[in-house]
């Protein structure tokens, strides 16, 4: 499983937070994929800017070797941040599907009516398993991401902060190995931080436009 099927299941989890904006978790999942090919080699990350590596997409993840081939070969390459926004256009709608297809997810009724409102769930898959286990052992990267879209609620089952960089003891040996893995600290960093800035961008677009809607209304109503 990638980092952004992990993050996508992770997001469909109950808890106490509201549930995740797609806009949002679209935005996430593009950085979540991004982190992916920097460990897979496919990129690097220089500066802002997304350059192409050698290195093929191992596996046969579909939406991880889509995203490889939708990075900008040419010079001057292109922005972290305009790929979050590009590669991210109805990203989660697409994990949807694929993860749905492929029997990672299932759709069930809410409540007791068969006409109740229609929910997705994961299924107990050994690769939602994985996901849960990454969750509980704080992995620093999922965390982020989580934090980013509006949800950070898991806890190590020591109690510690997930992803608490202050507390070492949140950060498994496995998990620093996963960070080595996607590229080192300083790309996820740049890609984490490009992540929050595009879903603050975002909000900061849906609440003009919730004053906009609500002056217009006014105006049609008359004093």
């Amino acid at each position: 499983m990638s980092t952004a099927k992990d993050l996508f299941i992770i997001a469909l989890r109950p808890g106490p937070h509201e549930p995740v904006g797609q806009g949002d978790l679209s935005l996430a999942l593009a950085g979540a994929e991004l982190i992916d090919l920097v460990g897979a080699g496919a990129v690097t990350v220089e500066g802002d800017r997304i350059v192409p590596g050698g290195a093929r997409v191992p596996g046969d993840d579909r939406l991880l070797r889509e995203a490889a081939a939708a990075v900008i070969a040419q010079e001057p390459y292109e922005r972290i941040e305009d790929w979050l926004w590009r590669r991210g256009r109805d990203l989660a709608a697409g994990y949807q599907q694929v993860l749905e297809e492929d029997g990672e997810l299932t759709r069930k009724r809410s409540g007791w009516s068969p006409f109740g409102p229609e929910r997705v769930e994961p299924v107990g898959t050994a690769a939602s398993r994985r996901a849960a286990d990454r969750w509980a052992q704080g992995d620093p990267v999922l965390a982020e991401l989580a934090s980013a879209v509006g949800f950070d609620g898991g806890r190590t089952e020591d109690g510690g902060r997930s992803g608490d960089g202050g507390d070492d003891g949140a950060r498994t040996d496995e998990g620093r190995a996963d960070d080595d893995d996607r590229g080192g600290d300083g790309a996820a960093t740049s890609v984490l931080a490009s992540v929050h800035d595009a879903v603050r961008e975002l909000e900061a677009v849906r609440q003009r436009r919730t004053i906009e809607n609500a002056a217009f209304a006014n105006l049609w109503r008359g004093p």
